[in-house]
């Protein structure tokens, strides 16, 4: 259960959004239905209520398509080699009075993420054990058990829709007899828990499987994650891209 005495001023979502993707570049500015797809995660983003809203970009021409849609914007450094490094330099900017308890890390290139998902990701917080909360959804295609693309969760249940992270992985996770879980990459920090994280140095496991959760793993941090019904679509390439247009046509 969400924490009661949460409000929304407590709560920031950052959308970290740059040009240079190596696999669809511009794909923050790719049109999706008539708007940019980072004008769809900014949409479904503020319509979790849970509190303002800001885009995190090196982009000029993001900005605009973020201000031209309504939303708020700040520009960051260029050089950040991760999303968690440019929402941090953003977090300074937007909060310097550090008011805000928890950060959520929307990825921008999720157009259909469910708006209750992302409320969702905080109820792990109501815990004051855990640092970080994220989302998993089960695995239900057998060709996404092998895939490398599809980052997998293992944990141990807390409940049934509530896992303790205990390693995240590209390659095939242990199935046995229980289900799998896709990961989700959606974060909600506590605040000391983002300012910890980003300060720590790139970890061993990390630069194996090339995912960055790993680091706060293998620093002793807690990591829960909600399950929820289904994974968003993540636009990576052009056919996720008309992937994305042919779900989010028919929806309008």
């Amino acid at each position: 259960m969400r924490n009661p005495h949460m409000t929304e001023n407590d709560v920031v979502i950052l959308i970290p959004a740059r040009l240079a993707a190596s696999r669809l570049p511009g794909k923050p500015l790719a049109d999706i239905v008539g708007r940019p797809m980072i004008a769809h995660v900014l949409a479904r983003a503020q319509a979790a209520r849970l509190g303002p809203v800001v885009v995190a970009t090196d982009s000029d021409e993001i900005r605009a398509a973020v201000e031209a849609a309504g939303g708020q914007a700040v520009m960051t450094r260029a050089d950040h080699l991760s999303g968690s490094d440019r929402i941090f330099e953003a977090l300074t900017q937007v909060d310097p009075a550090e008011r805000i308890r928890i950060v959520v890390n929307v990825q921008g290139d999720l157009p259909t993420l469910a708006p209750a998902d992302i409320a969702a990701a905080l109820d792990p917080l109501a815990d004051p054990a855990v640092d970080i909360a994220t989302l998993a959804a089960e695995i239900r295609r057998p060709e996404e058990r092998t895939n490398p693309n599809v980052v997998k969760v293992v944990g141990s249940p807390l409940s049934a829709r509530r896992l303790r992270a205990l390693y995240f992985t590209r390659a095939t996770a242990p199935a046995g007899e229980g289900p799998l879980y896709h990961h989700i990459g959606l974060y909600a920090y506590r605040r000391e828990a983002l300012t910890r994280f980003v300060a720590l140095p790139p970890s061993a496991l990390e630069r194996r499987e090339k995912l960055e959760q790993l680091r706060a793993l293998e620093a002793g941090m807690r990591i829960d994650a909600m399950v929820v019904d289904s994974a968003p679509l993540g636009v990576d390439t052009p056919e996720d891209l008309a992937a994305a247009r042919k779900i989010l046509g028919l929806r309008d």
